[in-house]
């Protein structure tokens, strides 16, 4: 039997693109498991696909998972098909134009087909406690990445 488990994610990104960081808590039989990273130059988007594949790369056997963003790229990407889709087509949108972040959603593609998960889309910045938390993080590991970034050009 499946273990399951709640997964909250959120991504952060000073300026777009520019410093970013994404947090993300897993929760599984009330315990929880808070995780948090960043980068120097990225993207909103890439913060909010890195927290979904960090957090699904913790899990440490095939489990049910029920993950809550407040990224529409994230969880329409995936609940839409479009991630599948532009696989299909080899990175392709349906205008043909390069899919942005194909390393990404490729991975996420890959842990998805090892865990059973569900995405759930909550609205940002409106009172949703996990929501708010992981936020919280990844704005702290935004503004880290940010002064690693000035430190570095003295």
């Amino acid at each position: 039997m499946r273990k399951k488990v709640e997964i909250y994610t959120d991504g952060s990104c000073l300026r777009n693109p520019g410093p970013g960081g994404w947090g993300a808590i897993l929760v599984y039989k009330g315990l929880e498991k808070k995780m948090s990273g960043g980068e120097a130059d990225t993207t909103n988007n890439r913060m909010e696909l890195t927290a979904a594949i960090e957090a699904l790369k913790a899990l440490k056997s095939p489990c049910d998972v029920t993950l809550t963003t407040d990224s529409r790229y994230l969880c329409d990407g995936m609940t839409k098909g479009w991630a599948v889709s532009w696989k299909r087509k080899g990175w392709k949108k349906a205008d043909n134009t390069p899919a942005l972040n194909p390393d990404l959603w490729d991975e996420l593609l890959g842990l998805c087909s090892e865990h059973r998960v569900e995405f759930v889309w909550v609205r940002g910045h409106a009172g949703h406690p996990y929501n708010e938390r992981c936020d919280a993080m990844a704005q702290e590991q935004a503004k880290k990445h940010d002064k690693e970034q000035s430190d570095s050009s003295c």
